[in-house]
């Protein structure tokens, strides 16, 4: 007669080895998300940075050749190149940082002082990562924010 009773060999993981492995995820995944956050608001930290002191060094070049920064005003960085509309980009040519819609700060430039002073800042736009962040330098290499 026949065995009915056979023995199969069954193979897979145990409820226990699936646990283990899904809680070391879990706490893998609660240590690395918050670093990457992190990471990411301090690239978009380093845009503002960076376009600042293009700013500045671009305005120092053009005091040093004209004794000013510009006429006395408040200039917003428009991307729109070669159209007058009191963008930074139109008194210094050389900014450009890219298109705004991927820029994730607003910049402004106010000259002071008979175009003896300026101060450029950057604030976080509200729909990105760094919403209210601001950094700003002025002529004298003050920057507030850094």
């Amino acid at each position: 007669m026949k065995n009915i009773f056979r023995s199969t060999k069954i193979s897979g993981f145990t409820l226990i080895e699936i646990l283990t492995v899904i809680s070391i995820i879990g706490i893998l995944s609660a240590i690395a998300i918050p670093a990457y956050l992190g990471y990411r608001e301090k690239a978009a930290h380093s845009e503002a940075k960076t376009n600042i002191e293009a700013v500045r060094l671009l305005a120092s070049e053009v005091f040093a050749e004209t004794s000013s920064y510009g006429a006395d005003n408040t200039y917003t960085y428009n991307g729109t190149y070669g159209t007058a509309d009191n963008g930074i980009e139109d008194l210094y040519p050389g900014f450009r940082p890219g298109a705004v819609a991927k820029l994730k700060f607003n910049y402004t430039l106010v000259i002071s002082g008979g175009g003896s002073s300026f101060t450029v800042t950057a604030v976080g736009k509200s729909s990105s990562i760094v919403d209210g962040a601001t950094f700003s330098v002025d002529d004298d290499n003050n920057t507030t924010g850094y």
